[in-house]
Order: structure tokens, then C-alpha cells, then sequence
């Protein structure tokens, strides 16, 4: 063989490697070009809500609106219906406490506390206290599956936790594009996925709860227009589905309303070839 085959194959296994390595999907990114879906919204209904409720909880259940507000001194559990917005009945939370997200699983509430790490639990019927518990960290979003308490810390992890042993039985990490997903608020678990606020913006994303790999995501822009909002934080907090008819409900930290909204698909921008380009190279 001369100098110059020898060169040649090189050459040629040289660029078998390379097209191998282009053509191998990168850990951790989406399998559709390292794109999500990207959803916008439809606004199809309203309702009402006092503009004190800064809301950190929600969720929908039996026609009830359930609401856990925060801030300390003024937390409450509140329960609204939810054909017209009109309070049924609500329950103070301690003023040392700061309260987060809730959810009703069977016949109990559960309703996180921010630093204090509590969890506070009542009975679904009156809303009356049973008893608390603690859990590692911070508490911030809260739901279920059917079996596990979901929580999320503020950070780009997200925890399960055992209702009977009051333990967390394993945690995930929620990423995007291969980088973690900070700032986790507000949960909800929705048609097999965990749905979350990203806190201080308008998004949304839905996570796979297995992976914790972030499957779409939720643009919620001008929902509540930011010259209506106040000073403190009046940031998007707050995802519900009615079990009833599937219907998505939304609002946020002192919004005057919790909106019922339709998922609209953003067209995505057309890919890019992944292959090297020679000749500009």
C-alpha cells in the first residue's frame, strides 16, 4: 500500500467516526432536534378572586376551589366554589408560618410551609388540623399522583414523598436541553406529568415524572398584564386541572383572577441541518 492509500483510508475512517458522532443523539437533550413543544394559551373562562390571595396552592376537586395563600400572618387555606368563585369556608394558618402549596389527597389536605419545612395536614370534610410533620428543606410546590406527595424546594429537584412513612422515598432532577430547570414553584400533576411554575416568569413546563426531562413548554406572556401587577411579587403561581371536564386553570400571586385556558401549539421554527457544512468550513 503507498503512502498516499494510507492516507486516503485514514481520511475516509476519519469521517465514518465523525458522521457516527454527529448522528448519536447527546445525552440528556430532546430526541426531536433538541426541541420541545411550545405552547401559547386561549383564555375561555374567568373567575373572580380577592386580590389580598397571594396565591402559592391550587387545585380543583368536587366543584371546590382549593387555595393556600402565603405570606406570614396573612396564610390561609381557603376553599371557594368553583360555579362562582363565592367562598364555602376558610382556615387561618399560624402567623409564625409562611404557607406554600397544597394538595387534597383522599380525605386529607396537605399544605406545605416555606422555611419552616412543615407540612400541615386537615381534614377535607371541616378543614380541621390532624397533625404535621417535617420535611428536609424547603417547601414550595405540592401534589400527587394517586399514591406519592410531590414536592418541589425552590431548586431544579423535585421530591416524593410517602403519605403513611412521612419520608421521601426517592427525588429527580428536572432538565432541559441537558441543563437543569431551576426555581420550581407551583405543581400539578396533569394527565400523567408534572406540570410546574417557574418562578418569577410567565412559564410553565410539563415534566416527565420519571426522567424529569421537561417534554413542553407553556408561554403565559400577557395573561395577567404586568401594569395591573404590584410591586411584591405578583408572579404567575398557580396550576389546577378539573377532574370533571380536563379543563386548565391558572392565576397568580394577588391576580383578581383564576383563569380557565386552552393550550395553543407555537409552530416551530424550521431545523437546521446538523451536518458539517465542507465547503464553508
Amino acid at each position: 500500500m503507498t503512502l498516499r492509500s494510507r492516507h486516503s483510508g485514514r481520511m475516509l475512517i476519519g469521517w465514518i467516526i465523525l458522521s457516527a458522532a454527529i448522528a448519536a443523539p447527546r445525552s440528556g437533550l430532546s430526541q426531536a432536534g433538541d426541541t420541545i413543544p411550545q405552547y401559547g394559551y386561549r383564555v375561555t373562562a374567568k373567575l373572580p378572586q380577592p386580590r389580598e390571595n397571594f396565591v402559592q396552592g391550587l387545585q380543583i376537586l368536587d366543584g371546590e376551589i382549593y387555595v393556600s395563600t402565603g405570606l406570614r400572618g396573612q396564610s390561609r387555606l381557603l376553599r371557594y366554589r368553583l360555579s362562582d368563585g363565592s367562598l364555602i369556608d376558610g382556615r387561618p394558618v399560624n402567623s409564625r408560618l409562611f404557607a406554600e402549596g397544597l394538595t387534597v389527597l383522599g380525605q386529607r389536605i396537605y399544605q406545605l410551609t416555606w422555611t419552616s419545612g412543615y407540612v400541615l395536614v386537615y381534614n377535607k370534610s371541616d378543614l380541621q388540623g390532624i397533625e404535621y410533620f417535617r420535611i428536609p428543606g424547603q417547601g414550595w410546590g405540592l401534589t400527587h399522583n394517586g399514591k406519592d406527595l410531590i414536592y418541589s424546594d425552590g431548586s431544579h429537584r423535585i421530591h416524593y414523598l410517602s403519605p403513611q412513612s412521612k419520608t421521601i422515598t426517592h427525588s429527580i432532577e428536572v432538565m432541559e436541553n441537558g441543563l437543569p430547570v431551576p426555581a420550581l414553584n407551583e405543581l400539578e400533576w396533569i394527565d400523567g406529568q408534572i406540570w410546574a411554575n417557574v418562578f418569577k416568569t410567565d412559564r410553565i413546563v410539563m415534566i416527565n415524572p420519571t426522567t424529569g426531562e421537561v417534554t413542553a413548554s407553556i408561554n403565559l406572556h400577557g395573561l395577567f398584564p404586568a401594569e395591573q401587577r404590584g410591586e411584591l411579587q405578583d408572579f404567575l403561581n398557580g396550576i389546577a386541572q378539573n377532574p370533571d371536564d380536563k379543563s386548565i386553570w391558572v392565576t397568580g400571586k394577588r391576580w383578581p383572577w383564576i383563569y380557565q385556558i386552552e393550550l395553543v401549539e407555537t409552530p416551530q421554527p424550521a431545523k437546521q441541518s446538523q451536518a458539517p457544512d465542507a465547503e464553508s468550513r
